[in-house]
């Protein structure tokens, strides 16, 4: 095995998406994903007991289709690596479970990361960018997560700077498209409302939605965590006072600025706090345009350097945890034991679990 550019197959299934990913170290080969959230669009949100049944049958396909993307067999892989935790313990165990029979079968190491780490990972396959430097300020958002990381070292030194208290970020863009009769996924459908798809796009200063923990009281406890309940309530109380036709743009972008300038305050606090002129963004979430025109205003005017992987290494995505894993290798990292399972609260300091002594 090289230990500069080995050839790792990374399983993600913390959520309701299976993927499979194929990186020769930081050399994307394939990135394949068998997304279940039309099959959880019924319930208006993620069913684990749905999720895991869908990795069940979508993993073996996923495996097979990235490993004739990347041109490449079973027998040519260099090491398995597995999403340990946090995500829904069931969906976990799937992905789990198939990436030790498969370095068992094929007497490869395995490497188990953590998902959050990995989307961090992301960028490090994104061959147009330059080399990540350290250390960079993480913000990562998403539909389960919304964390804030001081990242000095990705394969040994991860911090939790702050993180959601409540509801995520992706959760609130659900919850609050629900209240204005929006499909889900609620991001892309808020994102589609403030933007004016079905008529004058909305005005992000209509309405003044609370920026939850950002008061002055907040900043020696909470200063760099999130909360997102508040802000939700807050529009439910507002819809429920109209007498009148909801004005659904104005509301969407109202809250959609709410949530964004809370998110990019913190992090650019977090580097001009740590003398970091570096911010990363991570996350599901990142598709959203404002988040994305805002980070970049902001970080240039605060002279900050933005790095956004492209949105297809965004969301959950095997390559990122393959990616985390190559980079493990290629420190010196020993590979996992098979004595871990899935670790739903996997706090974001553990970046690789059960390593070999």
């Amino acid at each position: 095995m090289s230990a500069a550019e080995p050839l790792v197959l990374g399983i993600e299934t913390s959520c309701d998406e299976t993927g499979i990913g194929i990186v020769r170290g930081r050399t994307l080969l394939s990135n394949t994903i068998a997304s279940s959230m039309d099959e959880h669009a019924r319930f208006g949100g993620v069913v684990p007991e749905v999720a895991a049944r869908a990795h069940l049958e979508a993993l073996q396909p996923a495996v097979d289709a990235a490993l004739a993307e990347a041109g490449v067999s079973p027998a040519d892989l260099d090491a398995v690596a597995v999403t340990s935790g946090p995500g829904l313990a069931g969906a976990l165990m799937v992905g789990i479970g198939a990436a030790k029979a498969l370095a068992v079968s094929l007497d490869r190491p395995l490497y188990a990361v953590n998902h959050l780490v990995g989307h961090i990972a992301a960028d490090l396959l994104d061959d147009g960018a330059p080399p990540l430097e350290y250390p960079t300020v993480a913000l990562l958002v998403s539909g389960g997560h919304t964390s804030l990381l001081l990242v000095r070292d990705l394969t040994s030194d991860v911090e939790l700077l702050g993180e959601t208290v409540d509801d995520a970020a992706g959760e609130a863009f659900d919850k609050v498209a629900r209240l204005l009769g929006l499909p889900y996924p609620g991001g892309p459908e808020i994102d589609r409302a403030a933007d004016g798809a079905a008529g004058p796009a909305g005005d992000p200063t209509a309405i003044r939605f609370p920026r939850g923990l950002s008061r002055a009281s907040d900043m020696a406890a909470h200063r760099y965590d999130f909360s997102f309940s508040g802000l939700k309530t807050a529009v439910a109380r507002w819809v429920e006072q109209q007498d009148t036709d909801i004005p659904i743009a104005d509301v969407a972008a109202s809250f959609r600025e709410a949530v964004v300038d809370v998110l990019i305050t913190k992090a650019l606090d977090a580097c001009s706090r740590f003398e970091v002129p570096r911010l990363l963004l991570g996350g599901g979430v990142v598709a959203n345009r404002r988040l994305r025109d805002v980070a970049t205003e902001r970080a240039a005017a605060a002279g900050v350097t933005l790095r956004i992987p492209p949105l297809t290494l965004c969301t959950d995505n095997g390559a990122m945890i393959a990616g985390l894993a190559a980079e493990l290798i290629a420190s010196g990292r020993r590979p996992s034991t098979l004595a871990f399972g899935a670790d739903s609260t996997l706090p974001v300091t553990e970046i690789q679990v059960a390593e070999r002594s």
